[in-house]
């Protein structure tokens, strides 16, 4: 005989993704902010002949982009929350896009690496001064980007105090706005950027050193690349569902062991439903007279665990 039941409070609303309006305010300004600075650099680049300031401002433009699908990733989360075909909301739609952003960014890393080098093997000369100008305004443009996107990112790791009869307190870095993180970490990286355009240009300024500038370009490049793969794998686990080594599994196994009743695990899926919400299924093989709800309420108090399902058939001879 199988018992089974669903959400916390008992009934099917699929709502786990709260949104954030403030964020996708943010985000707006900063891409247009970030738009209006691309123009600028790669202007700038192109009229100077800075390989530095040039790849800065492709690199904007990717940003950009970025910016841009992570405002769209809110309007459309927004714009279908309510639509039932989402069985566990639309908190994905922004982790698609963040997994997009950074698939761009490894093009234009790839687009920055080929430039440098080339400009490297054959050097041309560079209009200083401007393009120091223009690079020391962009890099106060990231930073201001960086302010209205800072959001939840002063704490990247935080602590989930449960307040259940074992008393443990576990912590768990998956409370983030993954569309926001994506948006944060492109105008940081096109910050680093930026300082490696300006410490460049001051460079061939002062001491002749030309080879500088393409050099920062390639340094800007793998940048680019190392932190796009870092995103490529954060975006993708949650896409692919692979949250089965996250802490809150090993909290559903310590509850399974504390159960008044023997019981063994049969089966467990865990995957996100929102930026710190997880759906669950549980099955268990159990003699001990235990019941889904007795399991469901122990469940409960672990808060990022939105859908609970438990089954609990009897042990097999």
């Amino acid at each position: 005989m199988q018992h089974a039941t669903h959400p916390q409070d008992g009934h099917h609303d699929h709502q786990f993704h709260e949104g954030n309006p403030l964020a996708e305010r943010n985000t707006l300004r900063a891409a247009l902010l970030t738009v209006v600075m691309m123009v600028v650099e790669i202007t700038g680049g192109w009229i100077f002949n800075s390989m530095a300031l040039l790849a800065d401002g492709w690199h904007m433009s990717s940003h950009a982009l970025a910016l841009g699908l992570a405002f769209f990733a809110y309007v459309a989360a927004r714009r279908f929350k309510g639509d039932a075909r989402f069985a566990f909301g639309t908190f994905k739609i922004e982790v698609l896009a963040s997994y997009t952003s950074a698939i761009l960014l490894l093009g234009v890393a790839a687009l920055m690496l080929f430039e440098s080098v080339a400009r490297l093997l054959s050097p041309s000369p560079i209009h200083y001064q401007q393009a120091i100008a223009i690079a020391v305004v962009g890099l106060l443009v990231n930073l201001a980007c960086a302010w209205l996107l800072r959001g939840e990112h002063h704490h990247h790791d935080h602590g989930h105090g449960h307040d259940h009869h074992h008393g443990h307190d576990h912590h768990h870095d998956h409370g983030h706005d993954l569309n926001l993180r994506a948006a944060y970490l492109h105008v940081l990286a096109d910050a680093a950027t930026s300082v490696a355009a300006i410490i460049a240009l001051i460079g061939g300024l002062l001491w002749g050193a030309a080879w500088l500038d393409p050099l920062m370009g390639i340094v800007g490049a793998v940048l680019v690349a190392i932190w796009s793969v870092g995103l490529l794998k954060q975006s993708s686990r949650v896409l692919l569902d692979a949250e089965m080594n996250d802490p809150v599994v090993e909290e559903i196994r310590e509850v399974v062991a504390e159960l008044p009743a023997p019981a063994r695990i049969t089966d467990l899926h865990l995957w996100r439903v929102g930026k710190s919400r997880y759906a669950c299924i549980l099955s268990l093989a159990s003699d001990g007279g235990l019941t889904p709800e007795l399991v469901r309420r122990r469940l409960q108090a672990h808060e990022e665990l939105a859908h609970i399902t438990v089954e609990i058939n009897p042990t097999t001879a």
